[in-house]
């Protein structure tokens, strides 16, 4: 059911002119090497939000560090997790800030050793 929702949700936001991207590979560069872990993000929009698509009965909170990991690795700050089971679909939408990306964190590290 969840790539059907992704599908449609894809339609509907480039009915909207809105750039969407589906199912783009996430690798990871680790050690300088980029490594293709499998990971893939449900949609990426307008290049700077992701969604990630659940139809669960419940979020969980392996759901919210799954896509803060994404948000992480991808250097991007914003990301939404909608669970499309719920019964009110706005019950169903969470955004999760990335507050703080890997070069501000760099930089928020250096500013406190000072």
């Amino acid at each position: 059911m969840e790539s059907a929702y992704g599908i449609c949700l894809a339609f509907e936001l480039r009915q909207l002119g809105l750039k969407v991207e589906e199912q783009k590979p996430l690798p990871v560069v680790y050690k300088g090497v980029r490594l293709d872990c499998g990971y893939r993000l449900d949609l990426v929009v307008e290049d700077s939000v992701i969604v990630e698509i659940r139809a669960v009965e419940q979020l969980a909170p392996i759901h919210d560090a799954q896509l803060l990991s994404y948000l992480r690795i991808s250097g991007k700050t914003v990301g939404l997790l909608i669970n499309f089971h719920s019964r009110m679909l706005k019950d169903g939408l969470k955004r999760i800030v990335n507050e703080f990306p890997d070069s501000a964190r760099s930089a928020v590290n250096k500013e406190s050793k000072s």
